[in-house]
């Protein structure tokens, strides 16, 4: 349908200039009427064979515009959208000298020229700009849309963690709160699941996106769109890394592909660690044996920020309060053992 409206309207236009061409220049040994006549069917033809290539043309870009605006968010459409038009007014206002000072073959291909740039370089500002635009249409006060550049980005993970919260209360978080739709998405089917842990889970983290959203004035949803990637993880890199915000994630895979594409991320579990007391070989402390271990005669205590303590000849000692030497520290994935026997 496209190339056939396309080659139309150019066959048409043709015809039209074979038939000025032809009555104003006319064609030697040939009567004028006839001219004309063979004037516009050599343009109708023309225009035909044009108006079919330009047809098709037109036909592919039609088919490949929604690729061109996957990776944008609404907002940057429409923002876009009215940098064109503005855009378009003043490459109009610009050009108009152009028409009016220089003869009209000449005037008027330039004072398109102008308009075209003039409409692309505003929309290709304004979506790049989108943000800032939103902001400022809302008088500054933006909520369930776009936000400025940079703050963090909360994945599922960390909301369901919790500690999410406390490095907001401690100053740690700083810029705006952003939370993508489909977090939400995931943490209300989490919070619907059958299973009472993962039902559990999903509901403590929409309440503490709720305390957040309570206590940051700059907590925001974003509906944020990423159509060409298809993996949560994918989408939340993507947002973060278009954002330049970080990442607050207790997922260590994705902690590591992020920091791999150079993505800052903070990560609760290795921030605590980090935080954590340093004890070495030799240093005494004292420990309550919680139960027995999985050798003979041990006993398995937590230090109070919940280090694992593993404590050899202490499975008679469970329920009491006893003073271990500190033999060995292990360092895993989930964080750090100690060994220890007692100090007695």
């Amino acid at each position: 349908m496209i190339t056939e409206i396309v080659r139309l309207f150019v066959t048409l236009a043709m015809t039209g200039i074979g038939f000025q061409l032809a009555s104003g220049v006319g064609v030697p040994g040939v009567a004028p009427e006839l001219a004309t006549v063979w004037g516009a069917v050599l343009g109708a033809g023309i225009g035909y064979v044009v108006g079919g290539v330009l047809g098709r043309r037109a036909r592919d870009l039609v088919a490949a515009a929604p690729g061109w605006f996957s990776g944008m968010s609404a907002a940057q459409v429409l923002i876009g959208g009215l940098g064109v038009a503005v855009g378009t007014v003043v490459g109009a206002a610009a050009g108009a000298p152009l028409v009016a000072l220089l003869p009209a073959p000449v005037g008027w291909p330039l004072a398109i020229v102008v308009v075209v740039l003039f409409a692309l370089v505003a929309g290709a500002v304004f979506a790049a700009k989108a943000d800032d635009v939103t902001r400022l249409s809302a008088g500054g006060f933006v909520r369930g849309g776009d936000v400025e550049s940079g703050g963090t980005v909360v994945d599922s993970s960390a909301a369901i963690d919790g500690r999410v919260l406390e490095l907001s209360r401690s100053g740690l978080l700083g810029g705006p709160i952003v939370v993508p739709e489909f977090v939400l998405g995931e943490l209300q089917a989490i919070a619907d699941s059958r299973d009472r842990r993962r039902r559990r889970a999903g509901r403590r983290g929409l309440e503490i996106l709720e305390a957040l959203r309570s206590e940051r004035p700059d907590f925001v949803v974003v509906d944020d769109t990423v159509p060409d990637r298809e993996l949560v993880d994918d989408k939340l890199m993507a947002i973060a890394e278009r954002r330049g915000a970080r990442l607050v994630t207790t997922d260590h895979n994705l902690a590591r592909a992020a920091g791999l594409r150079g993505i800052a991320v903070l990560n609760p579990h290795t921030l605590g660690e980090a935080l954590r007391p340093i004890l070495t070989t030799g240093e005494r402390v004292e420990v309550l044996i919680a139960k027995e271990g999985t050798e003979d005669g041990q006993g398995v205590g937590y230090l109070d920020d919940g280090t694992m303590v593993v404590v050899a000849d202490a499975a008679d000692s469970i329920g009491t309060m006893i003073e271990v030497e500190i033999s060995n520290v292990v360092r895993t994935s989930m964080g750090r053992m100690l060994f220890a026997r007692p100090a007695s």
